[in-house]
């Protein structure tokens, strides 16, 4: 490893496919730098139903479940190792940003699945560059490249 690889890598991961090629993306640099990744997901409270809600320690125990499978199905089995989940409630920007505080390198996808996923980069990702106190690198998903070859 050299001496400017980074060593904590997080990757914003809501199975998106963008989100899943910035994963595939952090995991190859990981390999050529030796870093570990830390693939970060957000939860949040659904409004209030007429049914029972479950609690906030399910919703983290179903999100982290999901993330797991996410990551089992998109990382290479040798390079599972190296990967650590990471989960919490509030909003997508801000668990990103507080999970990456601290690392060396942020990794996310250009749009995700929000809203404004026309958008040229999504509004997590753009919040992400615009307030990250690490570098953050935008992957575009797959279909970008198809788009343009079309």
């Amino acid at each position: 490893m050299n001496d400017h690889a980074a060593h904590r890598i997080v990757a914003a991961v809501d199975g998106s496919p963008p989100s899943l090629s910035a994963l595939r993306w952090a995991v190859d640099h990981a390999r050529d730098t030796d870093a570990t990744i830390t693939a970060v997901t957000a939860w949040t409270v659904p409004d209030l139903y007429d049914w029972p809600m479950p609690t906030a320690e399910q919703l983290d125990l179903a999100t982290t479940n999901a993330l797991r499978e996410i990551v089992r199905g998109t990382v290479p089995e040798a390079e599972l190792p190296r990967v650590r989940l990471h989960t919490a409630g509030g909003h997508a920007a801000e668990v990103i940003l507080d999970c990456a505080e601290g690392a060396d390198l942020l990794v996310v996808g250009h749009r995700g699945m929000g809203t404004f996923a026309r958008a040229l980069i999504g509004s997590t990702a753009r919040y992400c560059v615009d307030h990250a106190t690490c570098p953050v690198v935008v992957v575009r998903g797959p279909e970008a490249t198809s788009q343009r070859q079309e």
